[in-house]
């Protein structure tokens, strides 16, 4: 919500001194444009912030800038501190912004949330700190990194956005090799390393469009045992499951056609079924028959 937003964007400007609008759009996914409105009706409500132009420029607040708890409900501390404490959770550089808050507003420091960005069975895990650091630094990371058909290569990318989509993180960058954006995965990124070399890019409005374009979608119907309930709610939203008249799971769900889509009907064995469509229950078969010789 806006009033969130806004409240957040005072208390990262007292913990930051200096922001400029597009860390601020980066940080909140919206535009540069939202951002200024934001900051129009923060001035409107009396809280004195202000714009500085030119080289080391941004949004600052002024130095004796004090905020006043009574113009806030308890309500709305609690949703401030629930928030940074999330945000706190995944970036890790809130502790001194929560502690002054909740002494400000004599409130203990929730702790709702937790964010373990490593695998099971690993113990330390520091990539998502050093691209963290990389993207708003703006310096030039290279990795080697393994495609679909398990060919590494060492990419050179300037990254510009941390994503997370489906349960898996990626990184947008341009990569120097292929002179283009990229969408790379996380977890196929091996051997990050930071380079001392900025860069100036931005981030295209259009890229997400253009990745949608390029990778087909397929509408799959499964029917799955009923013995993968616990599983099945894991991984799809209620509304993409029916039951069929033996109590067994009807699974409509919409994914670009890729080797993730095969890998993951695969990965039922024998308690799923393609349904629909008939081409990719086509290739399903084959493939189980491929595999089944190999254990004859």
């Amino acid at each position: 919500m806006q009033i969130h937003r806004m409240f957040e964007i005072v208390y990262l400007l007292m913990h930051k001194k200096t922001v400029t609008a597009k860390e601020l759009a980066d940080h909140f996914e919206v535009s540069p444009r939202t951002v200024y409105r934001d900051i129009d009706t923060l001035c409107e409500a009396g809280i004195p912030v202000y714009t500085l132009k030119g080289k080391g420029g941004g949004i600052r607040l002024l130095d004796n800038f004090v905020l006043n708890k009574s113009m806030l409900s308890e309500q709305e501390q609690e949703e401030i501190l629930s928030s940074l404490s999330g945000l706190n959770a995944v970036t890790g550089d809130m502790e001194q912004v929560l502690a002054k808050l909740s002494g400000f507003f004599n409130k203990t420091m929730p702790s709702w949330i937790e964010v373990d960005l490593s695998h099971w069975g690993e113990e330390h895990s520091d990539h998502y700190q050093l691209l963290r650091a990389a993207i708003l630094q703006r310096l030039v990371i290279r990795f080697v990194y393994f495609n679909s058909s398990s060919e590494n290569s060492i990419r050179t990318v300037e990254p510009l956005q941390l994503w997370f989509k489906h349960r898996t993180w990626y990184i947008k960058g341009y990569c120097r090799q292929k002179q283009a954006m990229r969408l790379f995965k996380l977890t196929r990124m091996k051997h990050i390393e930071l380079l001392e070399e900025h860069f100036d890019r931005e981030l295209p409005q259009s890229f997400h469009e253009q990745q949608a374009s390029q990778v087909a979608a397929v509408r799959l119907v499964l029917r799955i045992d009923a013995s993968q309930a616990y599983r099945l709610y894991d991984e799809y939203d209620e509304r993409q499951l029916t039951r069929d008249e033996n109590g067994n799971f009807i699974v409509t769900a919409e994914y670009p056609e890729d080797e993730w889509v095969y890998g993951h009907v695969l990965s039922f064995g024998h308690y799923a079924e393609v349904l629909e469509p008939v081409r990719l229950r086509t290739l399903i078969s084959e493939r189980l028959q491929l595999a089944a010789k190999r254990y004859l």
